[in-house]
Order: C-alpha cells, then sequence, then structure tokens
C-alpha cells in the first residue's frame, strides 16, 4: 500500500513546494488570498489545496494581475471542496483580456524597440518612434505608439 500524504503542511512546508518565502505565505494570508490554521500548540497549518491558490496567485502576478483582482477572482472559488475545471475557467476568463492586451502590447515592444537600440543610426527621418511636433500629444500622455494608436493626428 503507497504512503499516504498528510493533507496539512507546516508553513516551512508550503514555502519551499510554493518557491515562496514564509513571509509571502504570512502577506498573502494577511491579504486573505490564503488561509491557515492553528494547531493546539500555535503551529501555522495549511490544507494541501493553498498550494494551487498559491500557484495561481504567483502566475497572475507575474503577468501584472494585481492583487485585490487576483483575490476577488479567487474569493469566487469554494474552499471547502474541490474546485472544478468549471470553476478555474470562470476564473481565468477574468483575465483573458487583460492578458491579450498585455500580449499585444509586448509584441509592440519587441517589435518597435529595436528600431532605436538594434541598429543605432538614431536617424529621426526613418525611426518609426519618432513623434514630429509632439502629434501624439492629443492620444493623451505616455508612450502612445506603444498602446497602439493611430500614427495620425484626430481630425478637429
Amino acid at each position: 500500500m503507497p504512503k499516504r500524504m498528510p493533507n496539512d503542511l507546516s508553513v516551512g512546508d508550503v514555502a519551499k513546494r510554493a518557491g515562496v518565502a514564509v513571509s509571502t505565505l504570512h502577506y498573502y494570508e494577511a491579504e486573505g488570498l490564503i488561509q491557515s490554521w492553528r494547531t493546539p500548540a500555535n503551529h501555522r497549518r495549511y490544507d494541501r489545496a493553498e498550494l494551487r491558490r498559491i500557484a495561481i496567485i504567483r502566475v497572475a502576478q507575474s503577468v501584472g494581475v494585481p492583487l485585490a483582482e487576483i483575490k476577488s477572482a479567487l474569493d469566487t472559488v469554494p474552499r471547502d471542496r474541490k474546485v472544478t475545471a468549471q470553476q478555474w475557467e470562470a476564473v481565468s476568463r477574468r483575465w483573458q483580456a487583460r492578458l491579450s492586451e498585455r500580449i499585444g502590447l509586448l509584441e509592440r515592444l519587441r517589435d518597435q524597440l529595436g528600431f532605436c537600440i538594434g541598429c543605432g543610426c538614431l536617424s529621426l527621418k526613418s525611426c518609426p518612434l519618432y513623434n514630429a511636433g509632439d502629434g501624439l500629444a492629443v492620444h493623451g500622455p505616455g508612450p502612445r505608439r506603444w498602446h497602439g494608436d493611430s500614427l495620425e493626428k484626430p481630425e478637429n
């Protein structure tokens, strides 16, 4: 008979398994993203299922989803029973538009940034990033071309 793994883990075990610092687990718990309980000896214990939540938190953070949004999404997932594939799918749909927008921005950055850094010519006549007369200011602040704005001034 195979050895059965315990369902609860110490804070150190969770930190090691999740690849985060113990202080990160404490922070996530304070923010309501994960939860633990205390033993009679006042030792913090986590259900093994919290590892999945921590993985989702870490991946979502790595692509720029704010912790408040992560919490909002995770709050829709039940804690008292196994999470279904449909429930995780519903959580992921919340971030698909954000991720698609971010992918587009990263692709534009990759494709346009090399014109000034890659060739080193710094030609203002042929550089696709050049903004003659600050014409893109009418579209708002920030890197307008990388946000996908038109290169032309809007009609008045």
